[in-house]
């Protein structure tokens, strides 16, 4: 399917790996030229080795609140007006609520909340003038139906989930959607943590520990980053112009809930 955005610009942030690059991967085999971000300066080289001709690494650590309007600027210079955001960022530290203290919290807010937001609102007005933009949020499974153990992320994804549902609706008549990926448990280096800890917890092997983790899934595995990339691609789409304030899950069945 042609999806209508060759020639149209991107930035993903958390983009050189796991989900934020399958969905880089995604868009930049459709014709759109692509920005990703990420720490780690090797990793941005081999994510844009990966994705060729067009593609630019921005390094920036989320963590800072004013990595997002430099990151931005950069991109910018290189690509010109971009009109696809990809939000995406490692989830905060595992534990129940009384594990955190507020600063982790405040951190978590940073990282996965906060940088989404500021990102959206430096790319809007662009997007805007433009009838056309596209901001797609890598969230979590956990804004439908909260994790064990995952307090932070339950309750900083969620709030994500309510800003942007708000966001969604008021630039829906302006050329702008905005919407969720909601992953389930899927193979990639974000659940590798939360393996680590099941293990611990539960006084098993890490293998036994994702074993077990396949097992709950109604699809009988964890899900991949080819599970997940086709989608946001799609969403970016023009095909998608009438799809805004949605919160799609890619989790083979896991969430028990009706909507």
């Amino acid at each position: 399917m042609d999806l209508r955005i060759s020639g149209e610009t991107a930035l993903i942030l958390g983009g050189t790996k796991g989900l934020g690059f399958a969905c880089a991967r995604e868009l930049s085999a459709a014709g759109v030229r692509v920005a990703v971000n990420g720490r780690n300066a090797d990793e941005g080289a081999h994510a844009v080795a990966l994705l060729g001709d067009g593609a630019i690494f921005v390094q920036g650590d989320l963590a800072d609140p004013d990595q997002p309007s430099r990151l931005i600027e950069e991109a910018q210079r290189q690509l010109g007006p971009l009109h696809i955001l990809v939000t995406n960022a490692g989830g905060p530290p595992t534990g129940e609520f009384t594990d955190h203290t507020v600063e982790t919290w405040r951190k978590a807010l940073e990282v996965n909340m906060l940088s989404a937001i500021q990102a959206a609102r430096l790319l809007l007005p662009g997007m805007i003038e433009a009838r056309y933009g596209r901001i797609v949020n890598i969230t979590s499974f956990a804004v439908k139906e909260p994790y064990p153990n995952m307090a932070l992320a339950n309750g900083v994804r969620a709030g994500l989930t309510g800003a942007m549902a708000t966001l969604a609706r008021e630039v829906a008549g302006k050329g702008v959607t905005v919407n969720n990926i909601l992953p389930g448990l899927m193979a990639t280096g974000a659940l590798d943590r939360v393996i680590r800890a099941r293990a611990t917890r539960d006084g098993i092997t890490e293998p036994e520990a994702s074993a077990r983790m396949a097992a709950s899934v109604p699809a009988g595995r964890l899900g991949t980053s080819e599970d997940f990339g086709p989608l946001c691609a799609f969403l970016c789409s023009r095909h998608a112009d009438y799809i805004t304030a949605q919160n799609i899950a890619v989790d083979g069945g896991l969430i028990r809930g009706l909507l």
